[in-house]
């Protein structure tokens, strides 16, 4: 308890001074080397230097934790383990808690908890986006069960926040326990390379349990779960790059869900005829070509932000303009695994679709499936379930979604891959498009199986009969007499036509049935 307070107006003006600067110098200068030597900033730093300069607002510096077990009564920092307030970021205001693991070391307790709940009430009361910068070592093992009753108190934020309004992890440090599951109801997570760890359960309890050896970076590194489990979006090479990497993801972001995502003033021509799409699909239909050039050569200025680009490799999902406009961009990608859906993929893709609906982001969709992979692996992986993730997520999204096939749509993964009867709005294809059940390799060989069995030249019989189906069926003309696809285009001419459909479906109004929620294949 503190003496008597002062007297005079002065000393109540110095007595805040004084307060405000132990507040804003919490950790002790060899907690912050400590920090410094790790590669990693303080919690104050990387709000500084993720916000616009001198635009952060900092709330709750003030509050401390109120424990007295164990001797915290003589450890009360200003402000706890986390730093919150707001601020904006190329002007647009955002909320934002940024975990200190020089106090206390970042642990989790109840007061810790109310800071960031307090900011996060206010991101949802404004309709802000919310961005929260974990560097934590878990819960507050002398709070006991208070802790784990604040972590859920975040968790149930974390889900009434989710399609309201974009919720942004940073992992800059340790993230362990229960403390992962509030990232992981987050839209992105961004991981900085060699920094930063996600796990339920640390390398020393798997030893002792398990007897399996691991290491911090391999268990739950960014890395790991960029490329391996999927739970991350980006992998950053330092701090530096994620706080801008940050800052360039929120550009293509509305504020909310009630609100659409701001427009730039474009500086490449929507007209612009792009002469190199015309050689980039092979003539060989086997052959493969690298879709996010595809995209980039029709994106405004090339620009492609990818998601999740090391996992999942056989789809490609990320962000882009057209004329000024951001749009979603999912793509199947022929160079890895011939563009086929598999569980991962479509976990991935379906993710990524529903993001955009829930923050009016419109949906461009390039196909190139020639199916969905066989084997035991995926089926009794539960191919099913996953593959049925992606088709609910196209059939549930109601932004403007635009279809262009490029070349192979067969079987139901034609289906799955926003065509029309999912409810796109635009489907074009290219000449190269190849609509049908199935390849005319694989369908020859099951209709035609007695007619190549009994003819005296059955190889020379089965590739006239290919080549016959191929003209036949394997082709977007067949597909556009019933008026599944809306136009055949030149592939130079993509990009204008894209865009004017995108102009036209600004007014799209689609309003789905009254019900609580759907109950998507979980």
């Amino acid at each position: 308890m503190r003496s008597k307070g002062p007297e005079t107006y002065d000393e109540k003006l110095a007595h805040l001074e004084t307060l405000r600067r132990e507040a804003s110098n919490g950790a002790s200068k060899a907690a912050i080397e400590k920090q410094h030597a790790k590669g990693r900033y303080t919690a104050r730093e990387r709000v500084h230097k993720l916000l616009d300069p001198g635009s952060f607002q900092e709330l709750d510096a003030f509050m401390r934790h109120r424990t007295t077990d164990f001797g915290m009564q003589k450890n009360r920092p200003w402000g706890d383990a986390v730093v919150t307030g707001h601020g904006t970021i190329d002007g647009r205001r955002v909320c934002v808690f940024s975990q200190d693991f020089t106090v206390i070391g970042g642990s989790l307790g109840e007061v810790m908890a109310e800071k960031m709940c307090k900011v996060m009430d206010l991101a949802a009361k404004i309709g802000c986006p919310i961005i929260g910068i974990n560097d934590s070592g878990g819960a507050r093992i002398q709070e006991g069960v208070v802790s784990l009753g604040a972590y859920g108190e975040v968790f149930y934020r974390n889900v009434h926040c989710s399609g309201v309004i974009p919720q942004i992890s940073l992992i800059m440090g340790p993230c362990a326990g229960g403390a992962v599951y509030s990232p992981a109801m987050t839209d992105f997570i961004f991981m900085v390379k060699g920094t930063s760890h996600m796990f339920i359960t640390g390398p020393g309890v798997i030893k002792t349990v398990t007897g399996e050896e691991t290491t911090f970076e391999e268990l739950g590194g960014a890395i790991t779960h960029n490329a391996k489990s999927g739970v991350a979006h980006f992998a950053s090479d330092d701090e530096d790059a994620c706080l801008e990497d940050t800052r360039y993801l929120l550009s293509f972001l509305p504020q909310n869900n009630l609100e659409t995502p701001p427009r730039v003033q474009p500086t490449d021509d929507p007209f612009r005829i792009e002469e190199a799409l015309d050689r980039i699909v092979p003539a060989n239909a086997n052959k493969p070509y690298d879709m996010r050039e595809l995209i980039r050569l029709i994106v405004d200025d090339g620009e492609f932000f990818e998601v999740q680009e090391h996992y999942a490799r056989n789809i490609v999902c990320g962000f882009s303009r057209l004329n000024g406009y951001a749009v979603g961009v999912v793509g199947n990608q022929p160079a890895q695994l011939a563009g086929v859906l598999d569980i991962a993929s479509s976990v991935k893709a379906g993710r990524f679709v529903r993001t955009c609906d829930a923050y009016n982001i419109p949906i461009i969709t390039f196909c190139d499936v020639p199916g969905f992979l066989p084997g035991t692996v995926q089926e009794w992986g539960g191919i099913i379930r996953h593959g049925a993730k992606l088709l609910y997520a196209f059939c549930e999204a109601t932004v403007p979604k635009i279809t262009i096939i490029t070349r192979k749509a067969y079987g139901g993964a034609y289906d799955v891959m926003s065509s029309k009867h999912l409810g796109a709005d635009f489907n074009f294809a290219w000449p190269t498009a190849e609509v049908a059940v199935m390849g005319p390799e694989g369908a020859v060989n099951i209709i035609y199986r007695r007619d190549i069995a009994s003819s005296p030249t059955p190889d020379a019989r089965r590739q006239k009969l290919i080549d016959d189906y191929r003209s036949h069926f394997a082709s977007p003309y067949a597909a556009a007499e019933r008026g599944y696809i809306d136009d055949v285009i030149v592939p130079h001419e993509t990009r204008p036509k894209i865009i004017a459909a995108l102009e036209t479906l600004q007014t799209k109004r689609e309003p789905g049935p009254r019900r609580k929620h759907g109950n998507i294949p979980l």
